[in-house]
């Protein structure tokens, strides 16, 4: 079974872009805090790349900011390119089926 659940801070804000099919995405990085302390006393950080497509990727970039605490429920996938120097390079991500948004860091304005 290929199943990943993720709580963590968006690590930048989200962009919709725009496949050569013409299917709309969007590539996040989500900073997860691991639950324990490293050597020297404190929590690392893992930034895990996730790949929101169609109307995921377009409700996520139009309501989520820098900072914003989403979980996101998934799959892993392992793929392959050839970069400039004709290197083969491997990824590893994950591609959300849902996303939740979960908290906001941003105030939003006051009527007073």
């Amino acid at each position: 079974m290929n199943h990943v659940v993720l709580v963590g801070r968006l690590a930048e804000d989200p962009q919709v872009k725009k496949c050569e099919n013409g299917k709309n995405y969007t590539s996040i990085n989500i900073a997860v805090n691991r639950p324990f302390k490293n050597s020297n006393g404190t929590y690392d950080t893992d930034f895990i790349r996730c790949v929101l497509w169609n109307g995921i990727a377009a409700n996520t970039s139009e309501y989520c900011h820098i900072g914003d605490v989403v979980g996101i429920k998934g799959r892993l996938q392992n793929r392959t390119y050839e970069d400039e120097n004709n290197e083969k390079k491997y990824i590893t991500e994950v591609i959300a089926e849902r996303v939740s948004f979960i908290s906001s860091s941003h105030k939003e304005p006051s009527n007073a």
